[in-house]
């Protein structure tokens, strides 16, 4: 029997009290019974509990030598596999799961009944090889040893190259093999419950290896043991159910036979009946017993254990507990632990709580029970509704929903407002939760019944009335939100017929009010407008609003049909209603803007197949009247939607649609050329009426030719005419310039359509002539006085530049060659200069620049939205290789000042640039650089402090420029190494006017440049150290003044890991573990060739005219300080340079001998200076014995070998022994692939604008910035 002692295993801090623990092999065992020999009264399958005092245990069958196993040959109490290779352990025939869990527990039990210890044996292995240890529990183990010590003998026997274990191994075999451990346990329980579980031997025995394994520091004994012993417990709860219900059984049995009269009483009966509830209670008893041992020694411990998935475990299993057995364990002794770990770190234990609430409050008999839980942790689960972990806020709301459906009282106003918001939520699961809560808090109250009979009353159709005003009201009151869209689709699984009751709408908005009913005002109105239109949106689309759900989903069959109902039923009302609500509203632009999306999601068929012709002609005829009306933009652009949508051409009714379209848009035409005119004649004496009139009409054309296809109208002559008007005389109003610019965009696209689809040569000449024009009015406007104007003129300037660029003729489309424009250097400069006047600006001078001295957060919000476009318009200009790319150094310069502003937008633009050309892009960076270098000497001067924020600023943005190398050098070698041979000509570009014995003036640049060496790979360290020696002087190797600090750190930068790579390669068989590990990751087969220095292939000089260094400005029309000569510089350098130094740009531009790799070319120097035995600080540095230092920094601080593209530490060796040449080279050369120029590149770009050609490059961004 387990008694409140019941022994739990010690960890080594208890084994000192080694007189109270009881192990596996002195645990006390009562006499088995046979199942066939009924002990006295007993009835079959219920013994009773025998005393266990002063018993001695019988010796088992293993000790007298009777060993039969039933399940295959037994070596040392191990089972084996048979003859035939079928599964013979328990772990084997569980994880196959190829029989049924019962017949296997039968198996067992007939194993139990001839040799328990055997048994037992295969039972305690199978938790063992469960958890994944690969030893065994032999019977000599279980019969010397204790527990503790078994278990310490069972954790050496681990397989420490894996961390996994059955239960955390993926697939459906191993989610197949839980399931079936789990069923395992409950069966075993349930078959052995009418007998041996109360033998006092088998359970205790499992009880405490369980209870042991669960101390274990082990994740997997603790793990697998915990499952284990959650599930035991739950299948004793049922056991303790089962025999609570028979106790109950037998005591009213007694109480009736007792309350007989005398004679009619059996005393036998009674006193079976006593005899069988005294059996039962103390079988209860024992139960009980074994529950609490599980509870106190496992659960109490593991429900606050480390790893989530065992507290996960304990709290799904308590949960069942309660709602299995609600009696003994629905109390707050036990609810407590759920309501602690409502408050634990991890979402997914703090989901099992929600869940094992919402099993309990789904039972409304069970809320008395749970008021005092309620009242105490009520608040905590209010706020789990937001919930980082959108699984855990959705369960949280629903079990907030199924306590307001239990008491209504429970919940405060407060608590609900905080759901009530989240109907609003993005995340879809949310907001559909929270509207069930919303729905059952508001509309689950009415009475359905009286709500009919109420609007019979007032005469009425629809019942919903009351339910609809509600509704609107809950709209308007949401004062964080005014997404009705959002609204609807949350309400729309729990109150579809409400909202689909559009009957009830029109009634409401049409009808004037009858005595009782509330008029509804003009913001009621509104609404009422907003939310009919979202709710016919979701029922004729079927899918969520933008911005929930990842896509439109691919509907069911039932979906289909619902969604085709829905879309007649709200076509054939609105075909009726909609002349009606435009009449009324047709002077409101908000209502009338929101109607006439109605026509969108008709199916017009249902116009010609129901004979309603006469309908759509009062449609058309409320909607002319609306666009003479309205000239706001929203108002006029669905009224050309609306147009558009019902000419379509598969429709019978576009015949008719067309006639009403062409003669409103001739009278508009008609009316705006007149008004042109007169404007035109009055010059500067125009008034206000004349302004207006051009204004509205070209307003309303505008809107029109968005979507619709005007150019047999001609718009864009007047609106040239206009603009030219505007730019010569400088007095055309804001508001006409944006519209006309806008016009005549469209209607340039609108001929390229046309030209596009059959082109011919004087449709191609006339449409250059007027692309030309039109892109040097833009040109001009772009230095307009007004702002609006002049951002116009930039974005649509940039929108023209990229459909007219090289990639028109993509595609096939090589006759549309003439269209083609490319942006020349003033315009480019142009276009820059307006991003750095416009875009890249102080809060200050952006409120000064706006009228009025303060600004609310929404305009804020706007400008910075309108600053953005600005430079995203720009930037594609950029990744698309429409200007050149050396204009993105004034972009990727401000990328840390910037960076909340427009980060994210500069980011990408550095990726795509980086895709289209890496060592162009390196360049850019570099030049970036530079221009801040150049910009601070210019306030500063050339004496720089090294410890200003202003030079600590430069270096953190070199420092986030070389993050976005990413990992892989090999990709990057040649971008790096470029951008370092710019900087070191840069530092070394103006000599000191003073002397040579002083540094050059921009020398501290090196220190920026020091943030890129560890881009740089080992063999290419040394290479652009032996470059930075041809600039320096032996005078200037010997300086240790401050002002010679940067020198020092660049070329210690290149000196650690770069002096001799051959032992980086051949130190790879002896280095370290790691190595080895990293070779097992298998790696690509490199072809081992000799590669003479003489053949390798040029790919990095060839570009260096592509970009330059910093120098006198070339482009007077560039503003920015990019190229700016530095006045102090400027003064100071001396220009007598005739002889060029020995690798310097004239030799790599001009010298065939040069045209290899930059790399190549420095190795070859630094061979021949060796031969020449000229003087070589390296040398002097080894010979001084700096070497071994350099060697330690290696070392100690080397970067990763990138093996893939070496040769093996073999292959060098033996490639070394061939040829005494390989002394002379020091490094690996890699035979890296020429550079494509820019026609190759023109060729070979792909069509940008299909989406999928844009991919990401793997050197990119292959790790984060941040």
């Amino acid at each position: 029997m387990i008694t409140s002692e019941f022994p739990i295993l010690q960890d080594s801090s208890n084994e000192s009290g080694q007189g109270d623990m009881v192990s596996l092999s002195t645990v006390s065992v009562s006499e088995l019974e046979d199942a066939g020999e009924p002990k006295g009264k007993r009835k079959r399958g219920r013994p009773g509990k025998q005393a266990a005092t002063n018993k001695k245990p019988r010796k088992s069958p293993v000790e007298t030598g009777q060993l039969g196993p039933p399940r295959g040959k037994r070596a040392n109490g191990v089972a084996q596999l048979n003859g035939e290779g079928d599964p013979t352990t328990l772990f084997e025939v569980v994880r196959m799961g190829k029989s049924a869990m019962q017949s296997v527990v039968d198996d067992w039990i007939e194993s139990y009944k001839q040799d328990r210890d055997v048994a037992l044996l295969d039972v305690i292995n199978f938790f063992i090889h469960c958890s994944g240890c690969k030893g065994t529990v032999r019977i000599e183990m279980f019969r010397n040893m204790q527990n503790s010590e078994i278990i310490r003998k069972m954790t050496e026997e681990f397989d420490e190259d894996s961390g996994d274990y059955p239960l955390t191994m993926p697939g459906p075999q191993w989610k197949k093999f839980r399931y079936n451990f789990c069923e395992f346990i409950g069966v075993l329980i349930r078959q052995c419950q009418y007998s041996i579980i109360y033998d006092e031997y088998m359970m205790d025995t499992v009880i405490s290896l369980l209870t042991g394994l669960s101390d274990s520091q082990v994740r997997a004994f603790r793990h697998t043991s915990t499952l284990a012993a959650m599930k035991l417990m739950t299948a004793l709860v049922n056991v303790a159910l089962n025999l609570s219900i028979n106790q109950d059984n037998t005591q009213r049995q007694y109480e009736a036979e007792r309350n007989k009269m005398a004679g009619k009483r059996a005393n036998e009966k009674l006193e079976l009946l006593l005899e069988k509830r005294k059996e039962l209670q103390e079988n209860q008893d024992e139960i009980e017993n074994m529950m609490n041992s599980i509870f106190k020694g496992i659960f109490v411990h593991r429900y606050r254990d480390a790893i989530a998935e065992i507290r996960a475990i304990c709290i799904e299993e308590i949960g069942v507990w309660m709602k299995m057995y609600s009696d003994a364990f629905l109390n707050d002794s036990y609810l407590k632990y759920v309501g602690w770990t409502l408050h634990d770190r991890q979402g997914e234990v703090r989901l099992k709580c929600l869940k094992a609430l919402q099993n309990l409050y789904t039972n409304r008999d069970l809320f008395p029970k749970l008021e005092l839980f309620t009242n105490r942790f009520k608040d905590r689960i209010v706020s789990m509704t937001l919930d980082k972990e959108y699984d855990v806020a959705v369960e949280a709301i629903r079990l907030v929903t199924l306590i307001l459906q239990g008491s209504e009282d429970a919940l405060s106003n407060e608590d609900c407002e905080n759901v009530y918001h989240l109907v609003y939520s993005a995340h879809r699961p949310v907001a559909v939760a929270s509207g069930e809560f919303l729905h059952r808090k508001l509309f689950s109250r009415y009475d359905p019944q009286a709500e009919e009979a109420l609007a019979k009353r007032r005469g009425r159709n629809s019942a919903n009335g009351n339910l609809v005003r509600m509704l609107v009201l809950f709209f308007l009151e949401s004062e964080l939100h005014e997404h009705a869209a959002y609204l609807v689709d949350s309400l729309w699984e729990s109150s579809q017929d409400l909202l689909k009751d559009w009957e009830c709408m029109t009634e409401l908005l049409l009808e004037d009010p009858v005595q009782g009913e509330e008029v509804l005002g003009d913001r009621h109105e509104g609404a009422l407008i907003e939310l009919m239109v979202c709710t016919i949106r979701q029922a004729a689309e079927a899918h969520p609003p933008v911005g929930r759900g990842t896509g439109k989903r691919v509907l069911t069959t039932k979906e289909r049909k619902t969604q085709i109902d829905d879309k007649n039923k709200l076509t054939e009302h609105f075909i009726m209603a909609l002349p009606m609500l435009l009449s009324k509203y047709q002077t409101d632009s908000e209502k009338v803007a929101n109607l006439l999306q109605i026509p969108t999601f008709f199916d017009l068929d249902v116009y010609s197949a129901g004979r309603m012709e006469k309908h759509l002609d009062g449609l058309l005829k409320q909607m002319r009247i609306v666009v003479e009306k309205h000239t706001e933009p929203e108002v006029l652009e669905a009224c050309s939607r609306t147009y558009s949508i019902l000419c379509s051409e598969e429709h019978t009714i576009m015949n008719r649609v067309d006639i009403a379209r062409s003669q409103l848009i001739d009278e508009l035409v008609d009316r705006f050329n007149h008004s042109v005119e007169d404007l035109l004649q009055e010059g500067d004496e125009a008034d206000d009426d004349d302004v207006y009139n051009v204004l509205s009409s070209l307003k309303r054309l505008t809107a029109f030719h968005n979507a619709h296809d005007l150019t047999r109208w001609d718009l864009f002559g007047n609106c040239y005419r206009l603009l030219r008007m505007g730019i010569e005389q400088g007095s055309m109003p804001e508001q006409i310039a944006t519209q006309a610019l806008q016009c005549s965009h469209y209607s340039i696209l609108w001929q390229l359509v046309k030209v596009t689809e059959g082109p011919s040569k004087d449709d191609l000449i006339a449409l250059r002539r007027v692309v030309k024009s039109f892109l040097a009015i833009c040109q001009q406007c772009m230095s307009n006085v007004n702002t609006p104007v002049k951002e116009q003129a930039f974005m649509l300037l940039c929108d023209l530049l990229m459909i007219f660029s090289h990639q028109l003729t993509s595609g096939g489309r090589d006759s549309l060659l003439p269209l083609v424009f490319n942006p020349d250097t003033n315009l480019q400069n142009e276009l820059l200069t307006f991003i750095l006047d416009h875009v890249f600006i102080d809060q200050d001078d952006e409120n000064q620049s706006m009228e009025g001295d303060e600004e609310d957060e929404a305009n804020k919000i706007e400008a910075l939205h309108k600053r953005r476009n600005l430079l995203a318009a720009f930037s594609k200009l950029i990744i698309y290789d429409i200007v050149d790319m050396c204009t993105a150094a004034d972009i990727f310069k401000h990328y840390m000042k910037y960076y909340n502003d427009y980060g994210d937008i500069i980011k990408e633009t550095l990726s795509k640039a980086r895709q289209m050309d890496k060592i162009l892009c390196a360049k850019t960076l570099i030049l970036s650089l530079q221009q801040l270098f150049n910009e601070l000497v210019q306030d500063q001067g050339p004496n720089l402090d090294r410890t200003s924020s202003h030079v600590s600023g430069i270096k953190e943005l070199a420092r986030r420029f070389a993050l976005t190398f990413g990992l892989d050098q090999i990709k990057t070698r040649e971008a790096v190494a470029t951008l370092h041979k710019d900087g070191i000509e840069f530092a070394f570009k103006y000599q000191n006017p003073k002397g040579p014995e002083y540094p050059p003036l921009n020398l501290a640049f090196l220190e920026v440049l020091c943030e890129f060496s560890s881009k740089l790979l080992r063999q290419d360290k040394k290479t652009v150290h032996s470059y930075l020696e041809k600039f320096l002087t032996e005078h200037m190797m010997e300086r240790r003044e401050d002002v010679w600090l940067p020198l020092i750190a660049y070329r210690n930068s290149l000196l650690t890991g770069g002096d001799d790579d051959r032992m980086s390669v051949t130190s790879a068989n002896s280095s370290s573990k790691a190595s080895s590990i990293r070779s097992k990751k298998g790696r690509a087969p490199l072809q081992k060739k000799r590669i003479d220095e003489d053949s390798v292939d040029g790919s990095w000089m060839m570009r260096n005219d592509t970009l330059q260094t910093p120098g006198p400005l070339q482009t007077p029309q560039l503003t920015s300080t990019v190229l700016r000569e530095n006045p102090r510089q400027a003064a100071e350098h001396i220009p007598e340079q005739d002889s060029s130094e020995a690798g310097s740009e004239p030799d790599y531009l001009h010298n065939p001998q040069m045209q290899m790799s930059w790399l190549g070319q420095q190795k070859l120097d630094e061979a021949n200076r060796k031969d020449r035995g000229g003087m070589n600080y390296m040398a002097k540095a080894r010979g001084a014995g700096v070497r071994p230092s350099v060697r330690g920094l290696m070392e100690d601080d080397a970067e990763p070998i990138f093996e893939d593209v070496m040769m093996s530490s073999r292959g060098q060796l033996e490639y070394m022994n061939e040829d005494d040449s390989m002394v002379i080279e020091d490094t690996m050369v890699i035979d890296l692939p020429p550079s494509r120029n820019r026609r190759e590149r023109a060729e070979l770009r792909p069509d940008f604008f299909d989406s999928a050609a844009i991919i990401e490059d793997e050197s990119g961004f292959g790790m984060q910035m941040f």
